[in-house]
């Protein structure tokens, strides 16, 4: 599973004061978890955003940023960030803060337990 570590490690160092983060492989990377919901996950080469829908069409006009797409289907909950964009960043920590205030609203995908 191909991965950036040094995309990774930036992100494990901002959340690291966040409560319920959990790592988890998949995506071809490595996605973290907050309170067992899907949040942001370091690819090799950009990092994918789970954001919400109702500033999708915003968010993916900025530069570095576009819809995550699997096969033909769009998905508008994520976009994927370059790393050249989070590089560039004057605050790099701007993206993971905006998919935490999502993070709140989204539902987990996590089966409850009967």
């Amino acid at each position: 599973m191909a991965y950036n570590e040094k995309l990774t490690a930036g992100i494990r160092e901002a959340l690291e004061q966040v409560p319920n983060v959990e790592e988890k492989r998949m995506f071809r990377g490595v996605t973290f978890m907050v309170n067992d919901k899907m949040c942001i996950t370091a690819g090799d080469t950009r990092i994918m955003c789970r954001i919400d829908p109702s500033v999708h069409d915003e968010t993916s006009r900025k530069k570095g940023c576009e819809t995550v797409k699997m096969k033909s289907h769009k998905y508008k909950r994520y976009v994927y960030v370059s790393k050249e964009e989070i590089r560039t960043k004057k605050n790099p920590d701007y993206r993971i803060r905006f998919t935490l205030e999502f993070n709140k609203l989204a539902k987990s995908s996590r089966k409850k337990k009967k």
